[in-house]
């Protein structure tokens, strides 16, 4: 007698609880299990984004308030746009990064949709949207020196 393989069991959600029975079924569960691996994928990419864009806002603004420090220490060796001018760029480029990931993600999604019903409004989503309001917030705050 030869042992076949162990199956695992899979549930259907539409038969009641039941394992599919049909071909199609199965090709639906399986369909429908990639699409969950792809959305949690771009929930880490995006993640990644919003780790990127966070470092970089931070940083640049940390740059702009210790250069501003020490500009008022030593006025003769510090340009007096340097802290600004550094603080806007790497504020700028946290913050344009943070869209072109938030941007990516919704374009993701919507292209999922087509095939499974998903929540827009993914907590990695609403928070790339909060680190893009706030690097928006501090970049302008830069600018225009309300800082």
């Amino acid at each position: 007698m030869q042992d076949s393989p162990p199956t695992l069991p899979t549930v259907n959600p539409e038969t009641g609880g039941a394992p599919p029975k049909t071909s199609s079924e199965l090709a639906r569960l399986n369909t429908d299990l990639a699409i969950d691996r792809t959305v949690m994928a771009a929930d880490r990419s995006l993640m990644a984004w919003v780790r990127t864009a966070l470092s970089m806002i931070s940083f640049g603004f940390t740059i702009y308030k210790i250069i501003e420090g020490f500009q008022h220490e030593a006025a003769h060796t510090i340009k007096a746009e340097m802290p600004r001018d550094m603080g806007l760029f790497l504020t700028g480029l946290g913050t344009v990064a943070m869209v072109m990931g938030t941007v990516e993600y919704w374009l993701r999604l919507k292209h999922l949709r087509e095939n499974k019903q998903l929540r827009i409004m993914q907590p990695s989503f609403v928070m790339a949207l909060i680190m893009s309001a706030a690097g928006l917030f501090i970049f302008v705050g830069i600018a225009f020196r309300l800082l």
